[in-house]
């Protein structure tokens, strides 16, 4: 028996391969990871409204992982606009390539289990292995961390190297009729005045 399997996470991927072995499949399994590093993170806070950053902003560090509804109504107001924009994220990262189909979202809401059915959010969370990688994506944007510019590239020639813009360009004979830069001291005769040559003979 042959099973191929695309796309599994890593979890996944190992009880497969423990359960393939023991019933001696050959079994080929592709992973994807779908783990938050500080890169992804970067790019799912930088794409977040100002409103929608303060709130996973204060999920990360003001509750390390855990902060109360109620606390971040007092702060940002209305949570409707920053929950969506943390739910587009997702998917738009996805859309672009940022991450992999199938990546947790980073914050989740918690229920109230008194009322399990109304789904009230009485608190948001983050698992506790993503706070680090996040509050690390969070100081390199306060920093402005960015990829460093190009230096300049250096010039082919030092100063005393450079050629003279009186050279006769290389290929080219000293009587050839080459365009030459030259001083003009009022007393130096450059040659006849061939515009006042056509004025006479005209």
């Amino acid at each position: 028996m042959r099973i191929t399997i695309e796309g599994a996470d890593k979890a996944f991927a190992e009880k497969l391969v423990a359960l393939a072995a023991a019933h001696r499949a050959e079994l080929t399994v592709a992973t994807v990871d779908t783990d938050w590093t500080v890169e992804r993170a970067t790019r799912y806070l930088r794409s977040l409204t100002a409103g929608a950053r303060r709130f996973a902003e204060m999920v990360i560090v003001d509750g390390d992982g855990y902060i109360e509804a109620d606390r971040l109504r007092a702060a940002v107001g209305k949570l409707n606009g920053p929950t969506v924009a943390l739910s587009r994220a997702i998917p738009r990262g996805v859309r672009e390539g940022w991450w992999p189909e199938g990546i947790s979202a980073p914050i989740t809401p918690v229920w109230d289990p008194d009322n399990p059915s109304w789904h009230k959010n009485i608190a948001y969370e983050m698992n506790s292995e993503n706070v680090p990688v996040f509050r690390t994506a969070l100081a390199a944007l306060a920093t402005g961390h960015k990829t460093p510019p190009s230096p300049e590239p250096p010039a082919p020639w030092s100063d005393e190297e450079a050629p003279s813009a009186l050279a006769v360009l290389p290929g080219w004979a000293a009587g050839d009729d080459v365009p030459r830069a030259l001083p003009h001291d009022g007393n130096l005769d450059v040659g006849p005045d061939t515009s006042s040559e056509r004025q006479q003979t005209s």
